[in-house]
């Protein structure tokens, strides 16, 4: 609360004027009712809710495997670390190594090279993960794979002929 306090009269014997009054301001009851507005905001605001993307996986049928066709088929492989390379095709292991190119996760990276097939044609992207790869790597491969509105992708086991292809760099 404020409170006013008299001053002592200077002019004694002169013209009486109004007496001047010294005036000081408690801050007590404000700072209570600054905590207490923070205190009631912060308990009845709502935070960021996560948001969980929708991952379906196929029931494993292994009398009936879906083919992929080499032609329309782009593998993502994840190294340890934040390393990822791509290659177009299959690595079968008796046909030739393809040529394994690495890139990164900028909006210049694996976005540009998934856009660039797109435009080719039908897409199949296999996601091969190392046992050394971050998760955070595989979840920005499949924020990757909703910024390009890739309607086809299947998370797959590593082979050893991929593992020799990463371990080769």
């Amino acid at each position: 609360m404020a409170a006013l306090e008299p001053a002592a009269p200077r002019n004694a014997g002169k013209k009486p004027r109004a007496t001047k009054r010294s005036f000081r301001l408690d801050m007590t009851p404000m700072v209570d009712l600054a905590f207490l507005l923070l205190t009631f905001f912060m308990l009845t605001t709502t935070f960021a809710k996560p948001r969980v993307q929708q991952l379906q996986m196929p029931v494993p049928d292994a009398q009936h495997p879906s083919p992929v066709p080499a032609s329309q088929a782009m593998t993502i492989l994840l190294g340890e670390g934040r390393q990822v390379g791509y290659y177009f095709g299959l690595n079968d292991p008796g046909s030739p190594a393809p040529a394994l190119h690495y890139t990164n996760f900028s909006a210049r990276g694996l976005r540009q090279a998934l856009l660039a097939r797109q435009r080719q044609g039908p897409l199949i992207v296999l996601i091969k993960a190392d046992k050394g790869a971050q998760y955070q790597s595989l979840v920005d491969v499949l924020d990757e794979m909703n910024i390009t509105s890739q309607a086809k992708y299947a998370l797959t086991t590593l082979t050893p002929a991929d593992r020799q292809l990463l371990a080769a760099k």
